[in-house]
């Protein structure tokens, strides 16, 4: 019969709740700390999480989203040395928590204390307001980045960034650090797991949550890009809707306005104005986008992909995955396929 595993003291992830909290920046990452448990149970090892949700008082917290969350412990009758991990998420509650000076001097003496102290989202303006970020590099959601560099001159801002965190100090920092918006938060957890467990306990996790294991750190803040609906841009509702099958094809100006009936300079005009951005920047996206997905589904090599979205050769697609994502075609491949 095989000896059982020696118990391991559980290494307890806090994570910090409020009202008008935001329900995802904390039941994501904590759906991580809690997989990972799972998939250690499912080898037969003991769990390594104890999850905790702290608050000002016991009573239930109303998220921003109307859910109602219980607090497991106040946080002023918690010692901070017997935490591992600590969470700060974000949410439209944020700015009265940057006035709870009580809250603030605990997070404060916290800092030095526990493992690993981070933020989710818009978080970070809580950290900051605390000075834990003081002379840090941070991130946080892109349509608060402003905020915290304008209010927050003492912090290093990585306005670009996934999250700040690094195990080894490299390219982030292992003790404290921050997220970006919402989603990213769980690629922070993701990481935090790696460092903890290994990347073969952090790929099952993904996996079991239908996640990619996983987005690094220093990876851009991107998203896919959406087309909007035809009725919004009906003198370019036909061209969007030709652009994503024709992507290896020539897209100079000149054929996009002969495909849109319009003149070049109409067509230039006309695509800024309805869409933000001019035709050359969106078919340079819609081909990104193209060749993420067939990267992602390892449908093809990255030289096939390059010619099937109209990249031609595989130093255009390095190139324009650098500029955006700030990682190579072959690396995303790795990480995401």
């Amino acid at each position: 019969m095989s000896k059982p595993f020696p118990a391991e003291p559980l290494r307890t992830v806090a994570c910090l709740i409020y009202p008008q909290v935001m329900s995802l920046d904390v039941t994501g990452p904590m759906q991580v700390f809690a997989s990972a448990n799972v998939e250690r149970e499912r080898q037969g090892l003991p769990a390594f999480y104890d999850l905790l949700l702290i608050g000002a008082h016991h009573t239930p917290v109303a998220t921003s989203a109307g859910l109602r969350l219980c607090v497991d412990r106040p946080w002023r009758e918690l010692n901070p040395a017997h935490l591992d991990t600590l969470l700060v998420p974000g949410g439209l509650g944020v700015n009265a928590q940057m006035q709870e000076t009580e809250l603030l001097a605990w997070l404060h003496a916290a800092e030095p204390q526990v493992r690993r102290l981070g933020s989710i989202c818009s978080g970070a303006l809580i950290l900051a307001q605390a000075g834990v970020l003081n002379g840090r590099q941070a991130t946080t959601h892109w349509a608060d980045v402003d905020e915290l560099r304008d209010c927050f001159p003492n912090v290093r801002i990585e306005s670009d960034r996934l999250h700040t965190y690094d195990p080894r100090n490299q390219d982030g920092d292992s003790h404290v650090f921050t997220s970006a918006g919402v989603t990213a938060g769980i690629d922070l957890a993701l990481a935090l797991v790696e460092a903890d467990l290994g990347r073969a306990i952090a790929l099952s996790v993904a996996r079991r949550l239908v996640m990619f294991l996983r987005r690094p750190g220093g990876q851009t803040q991107f998203s896919a890009l959406l087309t909007p609906e035809p009725s919004r841009v009906p003198r370019l509702a036909a061209l969007l809707d030709w652009l994503p099958a024709n992507l290896g094809a020539d897209l100079s100006l000149q054929t996009l306005a002969q495909q849109a009936k319009l003149t070049p300079r109409t067509l230039s005009r006309v695509f800024t104005q309805e869409m933000g951005m001019g035709p050359g920047r969106y078919v340079e996206r819609l081909r990104l986008e193209a060749a993420r997905t067939l990267l992602q589904d390892a449908q093809a090599s990255i030289s096939t992909v390059a010619r099937l979205t109209g990249f031609g050769h595989p130093e255009n697609l390095r190139r324009t995955f650098h500029k955006h994502l700030a990682v190579s075609p072959q690396e995303y491949a790795q990480r995401f396929s």
